[in-house]
């Protein structure tokens, strides 16, 4: 893939960069180097000072970088702009909360006697410089929600994003520098996927951290594992709905519709799997395909857009290529399930229902506004259907019925269970999968501490 901006909305290219090659890539890894020397001993207040200043040049270029993002991924620049502040307040947060997250620990005085020592305490240490390979879906908040928490720790940032938001990637760089880091705090790294490889395998990159498609996962893991690096993979996912006959129904087919298509529905956490109880599976159907078939698809910077083109002519492919193998197998489509005619990567949001295990769409991830629709004859089957999937990052639940709810909870192949209510990140809660979702979670104190060496200092008595 060429590192180029390409509209979306009309497949105009707007710009395009040549790669930096192998005397700039191992400038910018010695200045990493350099730099994490120095600003690993800077204490968390003046980290804090850094970050909210990035949190306020952010806050300041909110509606430049916004159409950026629209113009190369293709989401409505209203939830581009959405995204900019949840970035900010994240910064805000980690500035906020890190020291206390990073604290040392104490283990009880009773622990310590019994080791034979006088004292003894836990600290967490920053690793060094961190590559993260980050995707175009969301091309701000991946970022962010990595660099907050890894800067905040004392480790330094190499960033490689997707070659088609190259705009964006260059935006990031630039912001932190506009805040106040010195320039190897947080580099770009303007190169195609084949330079990943020799740079993960470069020892003064200590971790990765991986945001993407399952073989970009594979792949990262298996040479990090080769090289014997920490990483954290956030990889795909289908995440399951379930609607049991006590839920409200007209808020969780409204809520549903929204699930679906955030983002054009290109999102890993959105709810792609609607399993719904046979009582209420009529006229949740009716609610939620009448819904899907209300949202206004058009030119990403209309404000009034809620759903705009897909981030590429290959995505379109891949949907189109799901829905039609469900057609043909003897799926029924709803609503949508024709490509429109005219420019742009567009696709109607769509619902395919009839959906059984041997259509490809029931395994693979739908990456657009598809969704599938499900008919449960009670619980347990419903659980069933959730859990018969290669991905486990999220799950939805509506339900009234606490022990429904314990159930869910117990029983869903899943990172995160949202009950009455869809999945969303905030940086106060850990996120994840399991399967082949990834492994390692970001956000929280569990995303601080995964880049940070866990130190055990004992004395003797």
């Amino acid at each position: 893939m060429p590192i180029a901006t390409v509209n979306p909305a009309n497949g105009e290219t707007l710009k395009t960069y040549e790669a930096m090659g192998e005397e700039e890539i191992e400038r910018r890894l010695q200045l990493a180097e350099a730099t994490f020397r120095t600003y690993r001993t800077t204490s968390f207040e003046e980290r804090a000072r850094l970050l909210n200043r990035a949190a306020e040049v952010l806050d300041e270029a909110q509606q430049d970088i916004a159409r950026v993002m629209t113009t190369e991924m293709g989401k409505p620049v209203k939830q581009a702009r959405a995204e900019a502040a949840k970035c900010a307040k994240a910064m805000r947060w980690y500035a906020g909360h890190a020291e206390a997250l990073l604290a040392d620990e104490e283990p009880s005085q009773a622990d310590v006697e019994d080791s034979g020592g006088a004292r003894a305490r836990v600290l967490y240490r920053p690793l060094g410089p961190v590559l993260a390979v980050m995707p175009w879906n969301f091309p701000l908040w991946q970022v962010i929600r990595f660099a907050a928490p890894a800067l905040m720790a004392g480790n330094v940032g190499l960033l490689k994003h997707a070659s088609n938001v190259p705009q964006t990637a260059l935006f990031l760089e630039d912001l932190f520098h506009q805040a106040g880091y010195t320039p190897g705090c947080f580099q770009t790294l303007l190169v195609g996927s084949g330079a990943i490889d020799d740079i993960l395998r470069d020892e003064r990159v200590k971790a990765a951290t991986l945001t993407g498609s399952e073989p970009a996962g594979r792949a990262v893991a298996s040479t990090a594992g080769d090289m014997v690096k920490k990483t954290v993979l956030e990889l795909g996912g289908s995440d399951p709905y379930l609607v049991m006959p006590s839920a409200d129904l007209d808020r969780a087919a409204e809520v549903a519709v929204t699930a679906r298509v955030q983002n054009n529905g290109q999102s890993c956490i959105a709810a792609k799997r609607f399993i719904v109880h046979t009582d209420v599976y009529d006229r949740f159907a009716e609610r939620f395909v009448a819904g899907m078939k209300a949202l206004k698809v058009g030119d990403p910077l209309e404000e009034d857009t809620e759903v705009g083109p897909l981030s590429s002519e290959q995505g379109r492919t891949d949907l189109e290529e799901l829905v039609d193998d469900a057609r043909r197998s003897g799926a029924s489509v709803l609503c949508g399930g024709e490509r429109p005619d005219g420019p742009g990567w567009y696709y109607p949001p769509t619902v395919v229902a009839d959906v059984t295990r041997e259509m490809r769409i029931h395994r693979e991830e739908t990456f657009g506004p598809v969704a599938t629709l499900y008919r449960a004859a009670d619980l347990d089957e419903a659980v069933l259907i959730a859990n018969d999937s290669p991905f486990g990052l999220s799950s939805n639940v509506w339900t009234q019925d606490e022990a429904e709810v314990d159930r869910c909870v117990r029983d869903l192949e899943a990172g995160g269970v949202f009950v009455n209510g869809m999945t969303a990140s905030h940086p106060a809660f850990p996120f994840g999968g399991v399967k082949r979702s990834g492994y390692g979670r970001e956000l929280s104190g569990h995303g601080i501490r995964e880049f940070c060496n866990i130190t055990t200092v004992w004395h003797g008595a």
